[in-house]
């Protein structure tokens, strides 16, 4: 492996200064400066590359469970195949021990879960909207292909608690999504044991045959004549379930300890199984709210009312806000993904989505020649940036240690692949990977890194401008795609305080702002079943996004492409 060389001249004015044109600019831009320039007395200013090594690891058996949102339909991958996903969900009602009355009569049951939407425009004052953010498989020439999608009743019971564990601990579920089980059915596990949730189907509750989301908003009529009201709602999936079902399923068991409390009925009505299959090889896939408030099923019915010979209408509702567990099928087709290089790092990375694949970047791999004397790459790292004092560094009064190289700027270099390019454009004519940001985290602890707290440029609207500046957005240069992901706090952290986070997680993440909230510090993660290396986990986000990539990596037949980590920094003379 190469070892650190020292390239280019590079000034500041001030950190914050560069700051503003790194985040903003489509390429590093050198800014010449009178202070710390070249011809300055007393510092001098330059960077250098520093040894690292990026390798595949593949996910299996990731955490399906407790996600921010889940994944439903068909998305045929024009590089990794075709992904299949389903939900299976408890459902909670929304009170128990219910009294449905006398001659009671279902007029409707209805489904409904909304889509994630945004508003886009009005017509004749009303909100116009898109679903497109959270669409996949829609067609270059705008269509949408249709999935079948039916509804079950779910057999199987889905645990609150692992009976395994000696202090209550919940139970997650992970994915068993390789084709080779049989491409058909949909299957999880507990940690212990395998689920067919195909062999725990009940009675089928919903089917369509073609299925295809709309963004029109739901438009809902109560009432006759003049005594219409009619309400609109945001785009959802909502349909009416079969009455005679719910009827034996719910309203004939009043009295019935089942609707008593949520033990019994959970173990009595164990929950929905919505299965997508893929129409003629083709379909799209959704990522749904089922947390949303008005996400769930309504019962609308009628009974005696206490004025004789009249009717009284009531509802009985249920919300989905037990275990929703998100399974898949992934069919990679003649790609095989498989665990890389941990020594010399890969030629190529490849990011998927959906327990698929990610990198781990190995800050400092291997050793390299300090003064005559091959030494780690870490060491060698802390010998050139600190003070030596004795056997170790000089420390300040906080107990941090002094530097002699003040880091302006480090960032990951990474380059994407020429096929990218190659695929199909959407209907706008952007590429394939425009909307797809890279996600750098904390290996060790499963957080996001030091950076994302520093950077301020969040854009909850549109997460594909948020945290520009530590996880810059894809751009196009020299016919060379690219990303720069900033690390300076990260690496400062390494060098200040003699953290050992040395190892970063990069994966594919729609959107940057669902896994972590800066103020609760809660960080959103998918689990890894019996984890064997120091990856344990992955952002959430990376885990609902059917979506994937191809990166160059440290070890990259082409050198001009290799990933790097380039460091600006300032030092005396």
């Amino acid at each position: 492996m190469k070892n650190t060389i020292k390239a280019l001249k590079f000034s500041i004015v001030s950190f914050l200064l560069v700051s503003f044109f790194l985040a903003c600019d489509k390429d590093f831009t050198v800014l010449e400066s009178n202070v710390l320039g070249e011809d300055n007395s007393n510092f001098s200013a330059t960077n250098e590359f520093l040894q690292i090594a990026a390798y595949n690891k593949k996910l299996d058996s990731l955490q399906i469970n407790r996600l921010p949102s889940n994944l439903l339909g068909v998305y045929n991958d024009p590089v990794y195949g075709q992904t299949t996903a389903s939900i299976v969900t408890q459902i909670t009602p929304t009170t128990y021990a219910p009294d449905f009355g006398d001659n009671t009569v279902i007029d409707s049951v209805v489904l409904n879960i909304p889509y994630f939407s945004r508003v886009i425009g009005t017509v004749d004052g009303n909100p116009t909207y898109t679903i497109l953010d959270s669409l996949y498989g829609e067609t270059s020439t705008g269509t949408i292909n249709p999935f079948k999608l039916t509804v079950y009743q779910n057999n199987y019971f889905l645990r609150d608690f692992d009976p395994s564990s000696t202090n209550n601990t919940q139970q997650n579920y992970f994915s068993k999504s390789d084709v080779a089980m049989n491409g058909t059915d949909n299957f999880a596990l507990n940690g212990s044991s395998t689920i067919n949730f195909d062999n725990q189907k009940g009675a089928q509750v919903y089917n369509i045959d073609q299925f295809t989301p709309s963004s029109k908003p739901v438009i809902t009529v109560v009432g006759t004549g003049t005594d219409e009201v009619k309400t609109r709602s945001v785009p959802a999936f909502r349909k009416k379930l079969d009455t005679d079902f719910w009827k034996t399923a719910i309203i004939d068991k009043k009295g019935d300890p089942v609707l008593s409390n949520a033990n019994n009925f959970n173990n009595y009505f164990r929950g929905l199984y919505f299965k997508a299959e893929a129409v003629a090889g083709n379909g799209n896939m959704l990522l749904l709210n089922l947390a949303a408030t008005n996400a769930g099923i309504t019962i609308y019915y009628s009974k005696d009312s206490s004025v004789a010979g009249e009717k009284t209408q009531a509802t009985y509702a249920f919300r989905f806000t037990g275990n929703i567990l998100n399974t898949l099928i992934n069919d990679y087709g003649s790609v095989t993904l498989l665990n890389g290089n941990k020594t010399t790092g890969d030629d190529k990375l490849y990011l998927k989505g959906t327990a698929g694949s990610m990198a781990v970047v190995d800050l400092f791999s291997g050793t390299v020649d300090y003064n005559g004397t091959q030494i780690s790459a870490l060491e060698a790292f802390k010998k050139t940036y600190r003070i030596p004092m004795g056997n170790d560094y000089k420390k300040d009064s906080n107990g941090n240690y002094i530097l002699r190289r003040l880091i302006n700027d480090a960032q990951l270099i990474v380059y994407e692949d020429a096929i990218m390019a190659t695929l199909p454009k959407d209907k706008n004519g952007k590429d394939y990977s425009f909307y797809d940001r890279l996600y750098a985290y904390d290996v060790k602890n499963n957080i996001p890194l030091i950076d994302y707290n520093f950077d301020t440029s969040n854009n909850t609207a549109n997460p594909l401008n948020s945290t520009v500046f530590h996880l810059g957005i894809r751009r196009t240069n020299d016919a060379k795609t690219k990303y720069k992901i900033r690390i300076t706090e990260h690496l400062k952290n390494i060098l200040l305080r003699d953290s050992t986070n040395t190892k970063i997680g990069l994966v594919l993440s729609t959107n940057v702002n669902v896994d972590y909230d800066k103020n609760t510090l809660f960080f959103n993660k998918a689990k890894i079943l019996n984890s064997t290396d120091a990856v344990t986990a992955i952002p959430a986000s990376a885990f609902i996004t059917p979506r994937g990539t191809i990166l160059h990596g440290t070890n990259s037949s082409d050198p001009d492409k290799k990933m790097k980590l380039q460091i600006f920094y300032t030092e005396p003379k």
